[in-house]
């Protein structure tokens, strides 16, 4: 796993810095730099909107009881779609882009659900045969009884302890 981590931090910038270093050699730096400002002025707008619509997407699902794990799932998608598009580069831009059309994140988000239900397997524990889940008690209906003699020591049901 750390392999792969410093792989992903040592060639995704060095590809970054090729493209667009051989982007400004076919056309020119401003062209290049114009490309990367645009890039990121246009995924900040896209970001912002599907922010909001994902936003009241989740609030109406709240609203409705539903659990809106799907918008939840969408949002952080977003997240990571804006985190991409402040990164410099062609690549993560491209990426980033992507994850702001919804008919895209759907794609990813299929993928990932799979990948998530292949990889991590979710147990809860059953206790429909009427037994207490380990670490808790059974809970007893009860009630308390008030002395009327103003004396302060409580008791149960039959009267004042002593």
């Amino acid at each position: 796993m750390l392999f792969k981590l410093l792989l992903l931090f040592i060639a995704v910038p060095f590809v970054e810095l090729a493209i667009l270093l051989y982007i400004a050699d076919l056309t020119s730096w401003q062209w290049t730099l114009a490309l990367v400002i645009a890039t990121g002025v246009v995924g900040s707008l896209l970001a912002r909107s599907q922010g909001w619509r994902t936003y009241e997407r989740i609030q109406s699902e709240l609203a409705a009881g539903r659990l809106p794990g799907q918008a939840l799932l969408d949002a952080l998608m977003i997240f990571v779609a804006g985190a991409l598009l402040l990164t410099p580069g062609v690549l993560t831009d491209l990426v980033g882009l992507s994850l702001l059309i919804p008919p895209c994140r759907a794609f990813y988000r299929k993928h990932l659900v799979e990948w998530c239900k292949a990889h991590f397997h979710v147990q809860t524990p059953g206790y429909g045969d009427g037994a207490s889940p380990p670490g808790r008690s059974e809970v007893i209906d009860s009630y308390v009884v008030e002395d009327s003699s103003g004396d302060d020591r409580s008791g149960g049901p039959d009267g004042p302890a002593r």
